[in-house]
């Protein structure tokens, strides 16, 4: 039942997919222009021959992902995820009229200037930007501007393909803070004797210590939380308010799902000794996530608009 029904989903795809590909024009000079781009950052992408010793951006941008891939590994998943979301608004995409719009040529102007500032500067972020930009750009070039705005979202999302690095430090301190703040602070309310000095959390007697390190303040699970909301909301809503809800609430979800992780392991090994608490922290990570999923269905049943109603067709005249 399984097979037959994932043959039925595989054979729509190619049945949609013979229908759209012939719609659109000037696909060989689409790839000609996404090859020449992709060359150029290849062989002229990255300056900063520190640990990283290549012209190339999109090697600095593998290593970047590959060497953090927790923090980071979203990177890699975020161009198949804007291709998915294309692919689900093909009908505004490519269903119109696409014609070249030479004004486009700006953006991609604009996003050579960038990529030359990030080399000179060293900065291979900025390259980054310039060459999503670019990318966009040489589609307008192509396709026009009506595909342009209609691509606004998803092709946004790509802004989650950039690595943060050491700038996430700006944030993951404040809350690593706030996280450990209000587990210790529900610990107490419970009746449990724990202290809390900057990050680390002790009972009493000292006899166990954690460490709200960088990874366990909610960055990670902010970041991949960011890019569900932002999905979520663009494609569960219609209404703008309704969305930016959505989008801000990764925030405090993310914060939610760290406070009820850290907190679950102090009670455990308040409970029954840290031996089990260790377990929990290191094999239960995906508390986190599942709090903060819980949370995210719950305010999107809150925030539910109404089904749209249907189209009332006129009659032919009145009845008597």
């Amino acid at each position: 039942m399984t097979e037959s029904r994932q043959l039925g989903v595989l054979e729509e795809f190619r049945l949609e997919f013979q229908s759209y590909w012939p719609r659109i024009p000037r696909k060989g000079l689409v790839a000609a222009l996404l090859a020449g781009w992709i060359l150029l950052f290849h062989l002229l992408g990255n300056s900063t021959f520190g640990y990283i010793r290549t012209p190339s951006l999109l090697v600095w941008m593998w290593n970047a992902y590959a060497a953090n891939d927790w923090d980071e590994g979203h990177g890699l998943v975020m161009p198949l995820v804007v291709l998915g979301l294309m692919w689900w608004k093909r009908r505004q995409l490519w269903g119109g009229h696409l014609e070249m719009w030479p004004p486009a040529l700006g953006l991609v102007g604009g996003a050579l200037a960038l990529h030359v500032l990030g080399y000179l500067i060293q900065q291979p972020r900025i390259s980054i930007v310039a060459f999503f930009l670019g990318i966009y750009g040489l589609l307008g070039l192509a396709w026009g501007r009506d595909f342009l705005r209609a691509c606004v979202f998803p092709y946004v999302l790509l802004v989650f393909c950039v690595p943060l690095g050491s700038l996430a430090e700006n944030v993951t301190f404040p809350l690593r803070m706030l996280v450990t703040y209000l587990s210790v602070g529900i610990a107490q309310f419970l009746g449990f004797d724990v202290l809390r000095e900057g990050s680390l959390i002790f009972d009493s007697q000292r006899s166990y210590r954690y460490d709200v390190a960088p990874a366990c303040s909610g960055i990670r699970s902010l970041m991949s939380l960011l890019a569900l909301t932002v999905i979520f909301g663009v494609t569960a809503f219609r209404t703008a308010w309704r969305r930016w809800v959505m989008v801000l609430a990764a925030v405090p979800l993310a914060v939610v799902g760290n406070v009820a992780r850290i907190t679950f392991t102090i009670l455990v090994t308040e409970l029954f000794g840290q031996s089990y608490g260790v377990q929990i922290e290191q094999r239960f990570g995906f508390v986190t996530f599942a709090v903060a999923i819980g949370c995210l269905l719950l305010l999107e049943r809150a925030l539910r608009e109404p089904p749209v109603p249907a189209p009332v067709h006129a009659t032919g005249g009145d009845h008597v």
